[in-house]
């Protein structure tokens, strides 16, 4: 146990390497600079539509408020989930270290695939680990599932997907393929996780044994066969919950992703006083997260940016360089941050979940 203890970290360190950070904070900046000198060069170019005030300040201010508050509706779902098992310094760290995980990964990839060891080792099962951060994921993806249908009929798709003067729904906007596919991707993952978690959570288990039969993962086999056996059981126990449960999983799910696209809103009004529209740019950026998920690069970096100038640059004054700014400001606020929470929180949590075994004399 001790050998597979200490591979466990090897792989773990690995993952989430504070090293790591450096490539897509390095993506970020070349892509924020690239499209800027792309867009000013042979510009005259006047930043004088920003005015800094105390507004400005007080909506930067509102902006990191809301992704504190989507921090908090993830930590308390993340103990609505655990039955209390957890404290809300341990949520924080687990939430911490999953969203670095998230950063440093390609979208796609996310950091679900560490995030069973991160709740695990804050002393709640394996099996048990497993089936809340499949329940995670499941209100992740329901959340983007209802309400992207419901923000198409709302707005409408010509709106949704209008650019400037180009019209919206044709197949000739890159980002209504992004959205579709992203949205097709997200639908065929939630039928899985449904299927696994309430009706056949068996899948589940040959799915992990499958993995676990891989030649480098075949010593943690029967690890693994236990883990399995107790996503089992812990699927039967989430079918039986009562629908309070599920109430305050869900609420926590709506207030935290909701909190996070407003934070948009915020950037918005703090440099461009943005009075109307509110609606519609809360659900542009609602299809814009489901783009981002066929983004190969490490949470996103520099495909981010690129379709935030280019989606969202009809809520901004028509100045070369501006969108770019804006986007660079919007990932400070919800992106930088995580990577260094997490090369701050990462080395002492390994530290001291994987102490130093002590050779006997």
């Amino acid at each position: 146990m001790a050998k597979i203890n200490l591979k466990e970290k090897e792989n773990l360190e690995k993952k989430i390497s504070p090293k790591k950070v450096i490539i897509p904070a390095i993506v970020g900046v070349l892509a924020v600079f690239g499209m800027l000198y792309y867009q000013i060069k042979d510009k005259h170019v006047s930043f004088d539509v920003i005015n800094f005030t105390g507004i400005t300040v007080l909506f930067l201010v509102i902006a990191a408020l809301f992704m504190m508050l989507r921090d908090i509706g993830y930590m308390a779902r993340f103990k609505v989930l655990s039955e209390n098992k957890v404290s809300w310094f341990q949520a924080f760290r687990v939430i911490m270290l999953w969203e670095f995980a998230s950063a440093i990964s390609p979208s796609a990839i996310g950091g679900t695939g560490v995030a069973v060891v991160f709740v695990h080792k804050e002393g709640i099962s394996v099996g048990k680990s497993t089936a809340i951060v499949m329940a995670t994921s499941f209100l992740d993806e329901m959340y983007f599932l209802i309400m992207f249908p419901l923000m198409v009929f709302a707005v409408g798709p010509d709106t949704l997907f209008t650019i400037g003067n180009a019209s919206g729904l044709n197949f000739d906007n890159q980002f209504f393929y992004f959205a579709i596919i992203g949205y097709l991707l997200k639908f065929a993952y939630i039928l899985f996780i449904s299927y696994g978690l309430f009706i056949n959570p068996v899948i589940i288990k040959k799915t992990i044994l499958a993995i676990f039969s891989l030649k480098p993962l075949r010593r943690w086999r029967n690890e693994a066969r236990r883990a399995g056996l107790d996503i089992i059981s812990n699927s039967h126990e989430l079918r039986r919950k009562p629908f309070g449960f599920w109430f305050k999983a869900a609420g926590a799910t709506f207030i935290s992703w909701t909190a996070r696209y407003w934070v948009v809103n915020a950037i918005f009004v703090a440099f461009f006083a943005m009075k109307n529209n509110h609606f519609l740019l809360f659900a542009k950026q609602l299809v814009m997260w489901i783009m981002m998920l066929v983004s190969p690069t490490p949470g996103g970096s520099g495909f981010s940016e690129y379709v935030f100038s280019e989606y969202l640059k009809d809520f901004m004054p028509q100045v070369a360089g501006i969108a770019i700014i804006t986007a660079f400001v919007w990932r400070l606020l919800t992106y930088y941050p995580y990577l260094i929470a997490g090369v701050i929180i990462g080395p002492k949590w390994l530290r001291d979940k994987f102490p130093p075994i002590i050779k006997k004399k």
